[in-house]
């Protein structure tokens, strides 16, 4: 079989039904348009492009020339560290909006690559500014998702800067949960598509620590783990090891 190739184009009849036809639009940036408000934005997916299990979407430094959303597959964004650690930013799924680091500036500020075989709707940012500026909808749907973005980095830094090395990891694996039920999967079964020391990088802990931490999970029968299948079996367990509401 020949290689997939990094970029597929759409042709015109695509472009028609990109989003409004999506089976994830609601979480993704066209979420609540009406069918009249959708004939305006389906010609903003550009082109899908596939993005195989360990290629980057965009490298630090990079300018922006697009957003991006996931599709299918499992992204992660990384920075790097003057010593050349790497250190996790954040990880990505269906229905994430990928890019937005680099409005402000022009450049991006992060590393993003695919952890499993992706594909994701490419949106010209020119494009995108301009059709924002026609029609408000738009607008204001995107200070939405950006708001979004801001409030899960608040969130994260709140989990590194307040909690215990158990709460750090019952706190990802009930957000995980939490995302993929959204999605309409399963919240208490799932893949893992990051390693136990990409975890670690993302919630300031060693991988012992996060190791010892499944172990602990797996004894007092709160989550089972089998390489990297997580089956959540006491919901409700989970949740009291963050304990009382900070």
């Amino acid at each position: 079989m020949p290689p997939l190739p990094t970029r597929c184009a759409v042709d015109i009849g695509q472009l028609r039904v990109a989003c409004s036809s999506c089976s994830l639009r609601e979480l993704c940036l066209p979420a609540g348009f009406k069918a009249r408000e959708m004939e305006r934005i389906d010609g903003l997916v550009d082109q899908r492009r596939r993005v195989r299990k360990g290629e980057h979407l965009y490298r630090a430094g990079d300018p922006l020339t697009a957003l991006y959303a996931i599709r299918s597959g499992f992204m992660k964004s990384c920075v790097l560290h003057e010593d050349g650690r790497e250190q996790v930013a954040g990880f990505h799924m269906m229905g994430d909006l990928l890019g937005m680091d680099a409005i402000g500036g022009g450049h991006h500020m992060s590393d993003t690559m695919a952890l499993e075989d992706s594909e994701v709707c490419e949106m010209p940012f020119t494009i995108l500014e301009r059709l924002s500026r026609e029609f408000p909808p738009l607008q204001l749907q995107l200070h939405r998702v950006m708001s979004r973005e801001i409030v899960r980095d608040y969130g994260v830094m709140l989990l590194l800067g307040s909690m215990k090395a158990e709460e750090r990891l019952a706190a990802f694996l009930l957000n995980l949960s939490q995302r993929f039920a959204v999605r309409g999967y399963s919240p208490t079964e799932f893949n893992l598509r990051m390693t136990r020391q990409e975890i670690g990088s993302y919630l300031g802990l060693k991988l012992e620590t996060v190791s010892r931490a499944f172990s602990s999970f797996h004894q007092h029968q709160l989550v089972e783990v089998r390489h990297r299948h997580v089956r959540i079996l006491d919901p409700g367990g989970l949740k009291a090891v963050l304990g009382p509401v900070r």
